[in-house]
């Protein structure tokens, strides 16, 4: 399988975490990972077959559209076994979607959205680009896309400097902290927190800690399961089993079991 990976442009790089992704070889199938919920958001461009997938409780395949994004909160996304992939990836930093689109938050929470449904017609010509351009193309022309979109003002700019804050410091900072520190109180800083994530400030912080843990996990050791969870801010192993049941439905051990037969999306960090 061949990988790309490089970061967005340096006007971009406040707001994109990395450009990335992943392109077959002749007659090689990929198994795919199951896409938890978590904070994040991902714009997908197909230069290949689209992406099949199922959500949990539901055996039928779905298709997705050439170009894509998925921001899944409560519902997993199971995606099916790929003989045919080629995609560029566009990873958000937390919280600065927004930057991008003028849509509620809320509204694009666990929907397979097409990038005309968000951008119109000029992505559907961005889509038709990508199918005939070379690998570096790809990424100068998603580049070119994302920075005509870029909004000079965040819809709230404290909420949009609070959400890595939190996803950062999740195991160490409590909301009231986190509202003293901006000077709010913390109805108030609920309030605007919830408008412009589509998330309550304190669903952030458990789906940070979720998304850590299995970060670790999935890159490093697969069965230190109670000290990688300690590490990121439960309780203890009794209350990581817990959440982990409630957002996979099924125990770590199974759940880890199942993902070392496939490949994840999880990427080592750019940062220093």
């Amino acid at each position: 399988m061949k990988k790309t990976l490089c970061p967005p442009l340096p006007q971009l790089l406040p707001y994109i975490d990395r450009l990335w992704g992943w392109e077959s070889e002749v007659n090689e199938i990929i198994a795919l990972p199951e896409l938890l919920p978590g904070t994040g958001a991902e714009l997908y461009f197909h230069y290949r077959s689209p992406f099949q997938y199922r959500t949990r409780g539901n055996e039928k395949l779905a298709v997705c559209n050439s170009s894509h994004l998925l921001c899944m909160r409560q519902q997993a996304l199971t995606l099916s076994a790929s003989a045919d992939m080629g995609f560029i990836a566009v990873r958000f930093k937390v919280g600065m979607l927004p930057r991008f689109t003028t849509i509620p938050m809320n509204e694009l929470a666990d929907q397979v959205v097409t990038a005309e449904d968000i951008w119109g017609q000029a992505a559907n010509r961005l889509g038709r680009q990508l199918e005939e351009a070379t690998a570096r193309e790809r990424l100068e022309l998603i580049n070119a896309f994302l920075l005509s979109r870029l909004k000079p003002e965040a819809p709230d700019a404290l909420i949009e400097q609070a959400m890595p804050l939190l996803y950062r410091r999740h195991a160490d900072i409590s909301i009231q902290a986190l509202a003293e520190h901006f000077h709010l109180g913390r109805r108030q800083f609920e309030r605007r927190f919830l408008a412009a994530s589509g998330q309550t400030a304190n669903t952030v912080r458990c789906m940070s800690r979720f998304q850590h843990t299995m970060r670790s996990l999935m890159l490093g050791d697969m069965t230190a399961t109670a000290s990688t969870a300690l590490d990121h801010g439960y309780y203890d192993q009794a209350h990581f089993i817990h959440e982990f049941k409630k957002i996979t439905g099924s125990s770590p051990e199974q759940y880890l079991k199942l993902a070392r037969t496939k490949t994840h999306f999880y990427n080592t960090s750019q940062r220093p």
